[in-house]
Order: C-alpha cells, then sequence, then structure tokens
C-alpha cells in the first residue's frame, strides 16, 4: 500500500520533457513546490520499512537523492558519502562517468573506503544509469553496495532490470509510478 501523501505529491506532479523520457517535477524530488517536512518524513519512513540498513556508510548523489539520504543518514547514524557533480582537489577522490535519463558527465566520490559496506539510495530509479555509476565507483573504491534502494520507481524505463544486469545488485523500492506526457500514475 503506497503511502497517501507521498501518492499526493506524485499525482499532482507536473510532468516535462527531459532528454527523450518524460519525468515528474515534484516537492520531494525536486522541492517543487518547497518541500513539506512530513514528506520527508513519510518518504523516509517507507525506505526505513524496505531496507535492512547492514551496512556502515550511506551513499548517494548530492541532486535529487540528497535530501532523502541525508535523513537516512540522520535516523540510522550512519555516516553519509555523497557523489558530487564538481570535483575538490583533493587525494582520493573518484571521477564516475554517468548516463541517465537527463544528463551525461561526471560525478566526483569522496568518502568512501576499501572494506565499507554501503547502502545505495536515490529517490528515484528510472534508467538505472546513476545507480550502476555509484555501484561501479564504490567497487573501484574497494567497497561494496550491500544494499540499493529507491522510493519510486519509474516502471517503465527498466531502471531496477538494468542495474541487476550490470551489477547483479538488486533495487529494492516502495513504489511503482509511470509518467507519461498526460501525468503520473502511482501503479
Amino acid at each position: 500500500m503506497v503511502n497517501s501523501l507521498l501518492r499526493e505529491v506524485y499525482e499532482k506532479a507536473t510532468v516535462v520533457k527531459s532528454g527523450t523520457h518524460y519525468t515528474s517535477v515534484n516537492e520531494l524530488c525536486d522541492q517543487v513546490p518547497a518541500l513539506r517536512p512530513d514528506v520527508l518524513w513519510a518518504a523516509t519512513r517507507e525506505l526505513l520499512r524496505l531496507g535492512n540498513f547492514e551496512g556502515n556508510k550511506i551513499l548517494s548523489e548530492e541532486d535529487k537523492g540528497a535530501p532523502l539520504a541525508t535523513a537516512i543518514s540522520l535516523t540510522t547514524g550512519m555516516p553519509l558519502c555523497m557523489a558530487r557533480w564538481y570535483p575538490y582537489a583533493i587525494s582520493g577522490q573518484l571521477e564516475i562517468s554517468m548516463k541517465n535519463e537527463y544528463f551525461s558527465g561526471k560525478l566526483y566520490l569522496n568518502g568512501v573506503a576499501p572494506g565499507d559496506k554501503l547502502i545505495l539510495i536515490e529517490d528515484t530509479i528510472s534508467t538505472g544509469g546513476t545507480m550502476i555509476a555509484l555501484i561501479e565507483a564504490a567497487r573501484a573504491s574497494g567497497a561494496e553496495v550491500v544494499e540499493a534502494l529507491a522510493l519510486v520507481e519509474k516502471f517503465e524505463n527498466g531502471g531496477c532490470e538494468k542495474v541487476r544486469a550490470a551489477t547483479g545488485v538488486t533495487v529494492k523500492t516502495a513504489m511503482q509510478i509511470s509518467v507519461k506526457e498526460t501525468g503520473v500514475a502511482v501503479l
């Protein structure tokens, strides 16, 4: 059963064309309108119910997944590693090539150490490009992604299957949506 508040957020979302895919612009992922604390807590509770959290760090990227990953870090007490969209001139940084439904370029990973057991947190999985890049980067750093969680799966884009095929990691999701030009349907 999908949380009624989260259902409302997605059903009220604006749909825009982003590259070759339609995407939703919504309160949780884009802070349009401004993200209400009860929406963030509802999403956090869904992921806390979904995951096992048997790792030692949270991993996400600093764009849309950041608010949710931060809330998960605060509630679990696990440190947060954030892949950034710009580099720092520091040692140990790993440059990641990635391609997702709306972006192709680089991410920069810091804070992941050999032997880390990472919980990958995302707000949405669509084509799987971001998760694949983060899993590969974690492995290149000597770490392991022991769990991958996304609040929402854009079902028609097949991201969960693509991540599993490319990395062997199963992505668990709390809800599925379909995004069409006419709107968002919560499945």
